[in-house]
């Protein structure tokens, strides 16, 4: 990419993973993590990735600079945050370490999309997601410029960690399903592997022939 458009892209990986009941990213399936799912098609993608993770010198192994959350405790917009803050370009297409289905098509399409916009977001059916409202913002699979640091932080100092309640402050674009099914029709790119039953689902698929 030219300098105007590079992207970095940073993998969220801070969390406590309570409902796996242990380090999730680090889960393996045939011979791979599950963060090294996620890896290897955005680093096609981006000019840098990063990792988001407070305490974690096992992160290292990736090669890939890990970074500690400047927001610990604030769940997933404090690693948005610390992602932006810490991307050496203006944009950065922000993941989650449990998406293993990361669609490679889908993630270059994101980030070719003219950028005029802070927040480019995926907007999918209401029912994925409690969000309570009309639609599902995917926003652990988006892309967000250094425009929205200052809105984020504000909330983030106001104790509000709902990651859409900043996006009032910021031009938010949102990508259609419609868009979306032309890459990834079963939408699995916003599959998360969140608890024992869903790993093991992700597993048995990532274990066939083709999983995509």
């Amino acid at each position: 990419m030219s300098s105007q458009n590079a992207l970095s892209a940073a993998i969220l990986a801070g969390g406590q993973s309570r409902r796996m009941g242990q380090d999730k990213a680090l889960l393996e399936v045939e011979g791979r993590t599950l963060i090294e799912y996620v890896l290897e098609p955005v680093r096609t993608v981006a000019d840098e990735v990063l990792i988001v993770a407070s305490d974690r010198p096992e992160y290292e192994q990736f090669g890939c600079r890990v970074v500690a959350d400047r927001f610990p405790q604030s769940g997933s917009l404090g690693g948005i945050y610390t992602a932006v803050s810490e991307a050496a370009h203006n944009y950065c297409l922000v993941l989650a370490c449990d998406m293993p289905f990361v669609n490679t098509d889908l993630s270059r399409y994101m980030a070719a999309k003219e950028r005029a916009y802070d927040a480019l977001v995926p907007s999918l059916p209401p029912d994925r997601s409690d969000q309570g409202d009309h639609e599902t913002l995917e926003t652990l699979h988006a892309i967000y410029s250094k425009a929205c640091l200052p809105a984020i932080e504000r909330q983030l100092n106001a104790g509000v960690f709902k990651v859409i309640g900043f996006f009032s402050e910021v031009n938010v674009k949102k990508l259609s399903e419609e868009e979306i099914h032309e890459f990834d029709p079963h939408l699995l790119s916003f599959f998360n592997a969140n608890t024992p039953e869903e790993f093991a689902w992700a597993r048995e698929r990532l274990a066939q022939p083709s999983s995509s």
